[in-house]
Order: C-alpha cells, then sequence, then structure tokens
C-alpha cells in the first residue's frame, strides 16, 4: 500500500475514532435522554455522571481513554516509526471526541480520550498529570479545573519524563502532540474558564 494512502487512513481512523459518542450513546440507552441537553451539554465522563450516574461516567472515561490508545496502536501497527503522522492521529483523535461528525460537531472537552492517547506515548507523563489533576480536584472541588491544570502540565511532564526518567520515543513529535492537544482541551473548557473566573463553576458532588 502506498505510504500516503497508509497515512491518509491512519488519520481518517483516528478522527472517526475519536467521533465514536460514547457518553451520548449510554446516557441514551439508560435513561433515554440526550446528554447535550443536560449540564454543559458536553458528552464527556463528568456530564455523563450528572445525568445517568458515576456508573455511567465510569463506564464513559474507560471508553473515550480506550479511543484514545486504539487510535494510537492502529497507527504504530500500520506506520511503524512515522511518528508525524502518529502526532496527526493523536490530534485527530481528540479532535473528533470534542467535535464528532455523528452530533453535529458537539461533543466533549477530549481529556479522556487525551489521556489515552499519553498512556501510550508517554506513561509517567499521564501518571504525573494524573496526580495533580487528584490533588486540584480534592482541594477545590472543580473537575474542571483540575482538567485544564493536568492538560496544561502534559507537555512539561513529557520533558521531564525525557530527561529525568527514560527517553520518550520521538521525543519533538510526542511534544507537538502535547502541546497541540493540551491547547485544545483548554480551549475546550473556554467556557468552564469564565464560569471559574465568575465564581458559577458547578463543583463536582
Amino acid at each position: 500500500m502506498h505510504q500516503l494512502l497508509r497515512v491518509a487512513i491512519v488519520l481518517i481512523a483516528a478522527y472517526v475514532l475519536g467521533s465514536i459518542p460514547f457518553g451520548y450513546l449510554i446516557v441514551r440507552a439508560r435513561a433515554g435522554a440526550d446528554i447535550r441537553e443536560t449540564g454543559s451539554g458536553g458528552t464527556g465522563a463528568t456530564n455523563v455522571s450528572r445525568r445517568a450516574g458515576k456508573g455511567a461516567g465510569v463506564l464513559t472515561l474507560i471508553l473515550d481513554a480506550l479511543k484514545g490508545v486504539a487510535a494510537i496502536y492502529i497507527g504504530t501497527s500500520i506506520l511503524g516509526e512515522s511518528s508525524w503522522a502518529i502526532t496527526g492521529a493523536a490530534i485527530l483523535v481528540i479532535t473528533g471526541h470534542m467535535y464528532p461528525i455523528w452530533l453535529g460537531f458537539r461533543g466533549g472537552k477530549g481529556v479522556a480520550t487525551g489521556v489515552g492517547v499519553f498512556l501510550v506515548l508517554a506513561p509517567f507523563a499521564v501518571m504525573l498529570s494524573g496526580v495533580i489533576f487528584l490533588a486540584v480536584v480534592l482541594l477545590t472541588r472543580y473537575v474542571s479545573l483540575g482538567s485544564i491544570t493536568a492538560a496544561a502540565t502534559i507537555p512539561l511532564f513529557v520533558w521531564l519524563q525525557h530527561g529525568l526518567i527514560g527517553p520518550v520515543g520521538n521525543l519533538w513529535p510526542t511534544m507537538c502532540a502535547a502541546v497541540i492537544g493540551a491547547a485544545l482541551i483548554i480551549f475546550a473548557h473556554r467556557g468552564n474558564i469564565q464560569r471559574l473566573m465568575q465564581g458559577t463553576e458547578s463543583k463536582f458532588k
């Protein structure tokens, strides 16, 4: 198969995988409701928990993370060490989750899918960002603030993993994916940032 065709297949597959609206489907199956009409309107785990319970939220979290894992594994199995194409797949699976074609480009905020991506690309960085996320949420009860802070630290922790723990494969492509992925996730939280500044953001119970 021609290399450009393989790259195209990987990139399209990443976006389509990211677009699978697990949160929407779970809420529709369990509660007969449209998750986009609840809370923030997002299809992510936090909003699903509000509408269909914490079990549904955990299931959504796992499935959304698996989308990120699958996109990277599919990419590497087809392209091997074609690292910049894998960067594209990482960005597109997150973008697909945020802007799914099936739901009029209204999806989630990309956090769980991003976690899945970097569990494959830089697992130590995800572990450190997870600690930051838990600390912020426990201290403030704001899941959105924890997500924003954790996303912002991913590029730093990728760099630290490479320098202090062990080499990160294809450092610069991975760093590029980390920076763009973090920027997308923070952009998706722009409404939350505004509510945090106004003191009207909902706290996790």
